[in-house]
């Protein structure tokens, strides 16, 4: 996955677009590190195997036909998109919020340059308030979890979550649970 990773896509791939400032992969010659990789994916017919050898054969493949490899990054970016967009929804909610908002930046950041930069800062935000959060006392740690729960009940009720439960309760009489926006 690395070797995809660090592939340049900024530029269209033919002679002379290439960005002079950053490196590209395909005209220099492969560290020890690469060789030793590339002769563990390879047997004697040259063919690549193994997981790292199948990602670099389908890159060449996409990356050989301009018209795929436009495909190819707008399926990336539309995919990255919405798994990021859910990830955002899901952040204050219990479970994977986070993990799946890094997700969705690591799949655009496999396209897209500007989503590894965004996918390295918020990473080491996160890091950062994670660690914050660790040093406080407990009253500081309440209050984030309280209003973690105060965002949470809030986008339940603009979605209107708490009518529609009000409906199968019989609890309709109490309009306030309807939400302003969708109710």
């Amino acid at each position: 996955m690395r070797a995809v990773r660090d592939l340049d896509r900024t530029g269209s791939g033919r002679p002379g677009d290439a960005d002079p400032g950053r490196g590209e992969r395909a005209g220099r010659d492969l560290s020890s590190t690469e060789q030793a990789s590339r002769s563990e994916d390879e047997h004697e017919d040259g063919r690549s195997h193994g997981i790292k050898g199948r990602l670099r054969e389908f890159r060449a493949r996409i990356d050989e036909r301009p018209t795929a490899r436009r495909t190819y990054r707008v399926a990336i970016g539309v995919l990255g998109t919405v798994v990021l967009a859910g990830g955002i929804v899901a952040i204050p909610y219990p479970g994977p919020g986070w993990a799946i908002v890094f997700v969705g930046l690591a799949i655009l950041s496999s396209e897209f340059a500007w989503a590894r930069r965004v996918l390295h800062y918020s990473r080491g935000k996160y890091d950062a308030w994670t660690d914050w959060l660790g040093r406080q006392n407990l009253f500081v740690k309440l209050l984030v979890l309280t209003a973690t729960g105060l965002v949470v009940v809030a986008t339940l009720w603009l979605l209107n979550a708490f009518w529609l439960v009000a409906g199968w309760s019989g609890l309709q009489g109490w309009t306030w649970l309807q939400s302003p926006v969708l109710g």
